[in-house]
């Protein structure tokens, strides 16, 4: 019936499955687009603020992606569906269009931000790691810049805008937040929002076939980027020489170029900051005068009409429980996943062409495209009661963990292996013929070398961790309730203000860690990978 069945086939699936193409190669063109000239702005030019623009460019991706799509509904949204209309209508008595506001455009654009600071991380770690020697040489040729980019730059950082392409088509295929929020009011569909009302309705069977074919579609894209991976050159970008990047010069456009990109990462990054926080703050929702303005939400004992008694998150016991086992959760998967990350990255480069390092690839790269919430209801079902030689494990924090370590190893792996195509294989083979052990190379040779490009890829599945939902929300007990979960839980309840505040405290926790490994250790997911 769902292929077939000419009365609901093209409702439930055809057109969703068209809409999620659409929405996902849009939102991948933004986010590679976006992500790879910020990234050349900050390692080959010489524009202002770098510090700056590079901290406020990775802000979305450490936000939930639900968090841009309520600043977008919070600003657009208009009076055509119901409701009242958002805040730039308030400014200039312009009623935003159905398009603009809600459906694919909306859905891709805040995608496409979303996963931007993704493609900045991969593809900036491989133009700082880059050897300077071979711009310099075309340089001295008097090649032009245009020339330099297409025929050198381009090319070394292919292997990071392929991981990128890969990663954001994923990822933008199996959202669910985005797609709900900005799509439902105009009843634009995409496979995942289809796959979500037919498992929580009566034919929960056709979300599984939902679930399978975006599975299968994974894996086609998998095989599609081996064969061009197989056809690609391969560069050498970090020997054991040393060289000095040459900055291009932006001359006149130096000062607008960098003070339009300034601008711009406000109005994406600090501005629905800015809304969150005033929103935790309100006692009436669209009231915003002083006298309106309450700490309840953070700091209160509590009050029987609002929120059910539930008192402010800085006083209540479940947030702190909440608080700490995202932590905990976070940080497994981080340590589980990096180490397999690393691992893999040089199995994979040191057994290059080998059909067991292609294997290896391919499997360390597998869950990531499976969708977060088919993938928490695989492990829902392998381990909610004992099978054999599988153990009951629903309801235990180990679940958690489990999960979270297999779903982020893409990250980890993409980033050991990008960091491990950058080495020359002369800078270890020096320390064989030495006869310095495995063990001691990785850890006196090539890991300090790759630092922050391995660091990275433990940044990266901490930071997912802590911002997932879909993949979570599922295997959730009362007992190892985390952030992520109560902050849609409140929202579900109609309590936005809580849900502002936890969203809040996600970000400056994230953000906290990121800069204490900064200082520590030097590497920064805002550096990137190769950092």
């Amino acid at each position: 019936k769902v292929f077939f069945d000419p009365s609901i086939s093209k409702v439930m699936f055809y057109t969703p499955l068209m809409n999620t193409l659409k929405v996902s190669l849009a939102s991948t063109f933004i986010a590679i687009l976006l992500g790879g000239a910020v990234a050349w702005l900050i390692t080959r030019s010489n524009i202002r603020f770098k510090s700056m623009i590079s901290t406020l460019f990775v802000l979305p991706y450490i936000m939930p992606s639900w968090t841009l799509a309520m600043a977008w509904l919070n600003f657009f949204r208009n009076s055509h569906i119901g409701g009242s209309p958002g805040l730039f209508t308030a400014l200039t008595g312009i009623e935003t269009a159905n398009w603009f506001a809600y459906g694919a455009f909306p859905i891709s654009v805040v995608l496409g931000l979303h996963y931007a600071p993704f493609a900045y991380i991969l593809i900036g770690g491989i133009l700082r790691n880059m050897d300077a020697n071979l711009e310099e040489a075309a340089t001295i040729l008097k090649t032009s810049r245009l020339r330099i980019l297409r025929k050198i730059t381009l090319p070394i950082v292919m292997p990071a805008i392929l991981s990128t392409f890969l990663l954001t088509f994923s990822s933008s295929m199996s959202a669910f937040a985005v797609p709900a929020f900005l799509g439902t009011p105009v009843r634009f569909q995409v496979l995942t929002t289809q796959m979500f009302r037919t498992l929580n309705g009566l034919n929960p069977g056709y979300g599984y076939i939902m679930s399978i074919v975006l599975i299968v579609i994974g894996v086609v894209i998998l095989m599609i980027n081996q064969w061009v991976v197989g056809k690609r050159k391969s560069f050498t970008t970090v020997t054991g020489k040393s060289s000095q990047i040459s900055l291009v010069d932006l001359k006149k456009l130096r000062t607008p170029i960098s003070v339009f990109l300034g601008v711009f990462l406000l109005l994406i990054a600090i501005i629905p900051l800015i809304t969150f926080a005033v929103e935790s703050f309100i006692l009436a929702p669209g009231d915003y005068s002083f006298s309106n303005f309450t700490t309840l939400f953070w700091t209160g004992a509590g009050r029987a009409d609002i929120g059910g008694g539930e008192p402010g998150i800085l006083k209540n016991k479940y947030v702190y429980l909440g608080l700490w086992n995202s932590l905990k959760l976070a940080g497994g998967s981080a340590l589980i996943a990096g180490t397999l990350g690393v691992l893999t990255g040089y199995a994979v480069v040191k057994g290059k062409n080998s059909k067991l390092a292609s294997f290896v690839n391919n499997l360390a790269f597998f869950p990531y495209l499976m969708p977060a919430m088919a993938f928490g209801a695989i492990y829902l079902s392998m381990f909610s009661k004992r099978n054999l030689f599988i153990p009951s494990l629903y309801g235990t924090f180990a679940l958690l963990v489990l999960v979270g370590s297999i779903k982020y190893l893409p990250f980890a792996s993409r980033s050991g292996i990008n960091a491990m195509l950058q080495l020359s294989d002369e800078i270890e083979e020096a320390a064989v013929i030495q006869g310095v052990s495995w063990s001691k190379r990785m850890r006196k040779i090539i890991f300090p070398i790759q630092k922050s490009s391995f660091l990275s890829g433990y940044l990266l599945p901490f930071i997912s961790a802590m911002r997932e939902l879909s993949l979570f929300i599922l295997l959730i007990t009362p007992a190892n309730r985390i952030l992520t979960t109560m902050l849609f839980q409140y929202n579900e309840k109609g309590w936005n203000q809580y849900a502002n505040a936890i969203n809040l405290m996600i970000i400056v926790i994230v953000l906290t860690i990121n800069y204490v490994v900064n200082k520590l250790t030097g590497a920064s997911i805002d550096k990137g990978i190769g950092g």
